[in-house]
């Protein structure tokens, strides 16, 4: 059990093929107080994104979208201090706890929350979480394994955020809303790290220190 997003309940949920902004959109998320990110690795230099971001002691900062195990590898070259996988993969989730890396897995269902407790997680992602039932899947799920947290991920925006983080058994949220890919391949750092200040002060009056199971 790591304490990996600290107090944060908000996860930035990060989408930059361009290595060379790395630096300020970390920049960004610090200054707006949000100094956690899931840099996805859904294009070829994601992992140099991830690296340039990692390498700021005032980031803390994962691997999204991970699908195999060598991804994996790669994220734990890369510096990711977790991750994140949309799905529940086996080899994923081992992988993981070979490398003492906190991993989060998605599941959408009943049986997938059992199969990610039989390796050993409690603390899950629920993904995609608005189609996939939103709030009140969340809750009957929940209902059904009272020692399970969730990450629910997938659709939220910031005015839909607060309703999941006020549910006990949401851990945090993640998105793309204070991340938007527009701002970020405009450059436009200032917006971005008001969007951050904005989630942060949207939470903040309840905070809570998010456990990941590796």
């Amino acid at each position: 059990m790591t304490d990996v997003f600290g107090p944060h309940r908000v996860v930035p949920v990060v989408v930059l093929d361009d290595p060379g902004r790395a630096d300020d959109l970390g920049a960004a998320l610090a200054a707006g107080g949000l100094p956690v990110a899931e840099v996805t690795f859904r294009s070829p230099d994601a992992p140099a994104v991830l690296r340039r971001m990692a390498d700021r002691e005032d980031l803390v900062v994962g691997a999204g979208t991970v699908l195999t195990a060598e991804q994996v590898d790669l994220a734990h070259r890369s510096g990711a201090r977790f991750v994140v996988s949309p799905g529940l993969g086996p080899d994923v989730v081992r992988r993981c706890q070979q490398l003492d890396l906190p991993v989060l897995p998605g599941v959408s269902t009943a049986t997938e929350v059992m199969q990610a407790l039989s390796l050993g997680v409690d603390l899950v992602k629920f993904f995609p979480a608005e189609p996939s039932g939103g709030l009140p899947a969340v809750s009957a799920l929940a209902d059904a394994f009272r020692q399970v947290r969730f990450v629910p991920t997938g659709g939220i925006t910031a005015a839909r955020a607060p309703d999941y983080l006020a549910h006990p058994a949401v851990a945090a949220v993640g998105g793309t809303w204070m991340v938007p890919p527009a701002l970020l391949k405009a450059g436009r750092w200032e917006e971005v790290a008001a969007l951050c200040a904005a989630a942060v002060a949207a939470t903040a009056a309840d905070p809570v220190v998010v456990p990941v199971t590796s």
